[in-house]
């Protein structure tokens, strides 16, 4: 599994739209507190999980920079955060809002990554 920083729309749709495999999309904000809490969690769901899923985090705070990725997350109905659309072969399969633990979101991105097969 590899974790990719998105900053533009093309990124996102060769990440996530193009991506082959099951595609777990982290919208979050460092004044987040349950976004900051997620990442060592989704970091240790990619070591554990093999190369059938991808995570992709979207920085989505209210900077110059970020305004492309607030824009995607309008467009993926983001209305709070952490906010983490599954995508399977570019379509949205499920959507885990909040804090997720690690059990938790293994066991989600497995089963779908084994669905998918």
């Amino acid at each position: 599994m590899a974790i990719y920083t998105i900053t533009t729309r093309k990124d996102f749709e060769e990440k996530v739209l193009q991506n082959q495999k099951v595609v777990l999309v982290d919208f979050w904000a460092s004044w987040c507190p349950p976004c900051v809490a997620m990442t060592p969690h989704l970091y240790a769901a990619s070591e554990e999980l093999d190369d059938t899923v991808d995570i992709v985090k979207i920085n989505i705070e209210d900077t110059p920079e970020n305004e492309e990725n607030r824009q995607i997350a309008a467009e993926q109905d983001v209305q709070s955060i952490p906010n983490m659309p599954i995508f399977i072969d570019g379509k949205e399969a499920q959507r885990l809002i909040g804090f997720t633990p690690k059990p938790q979101l293994i066991e989600i991105l497995t089963n779908l990554s084994k669905a998918r097969r």
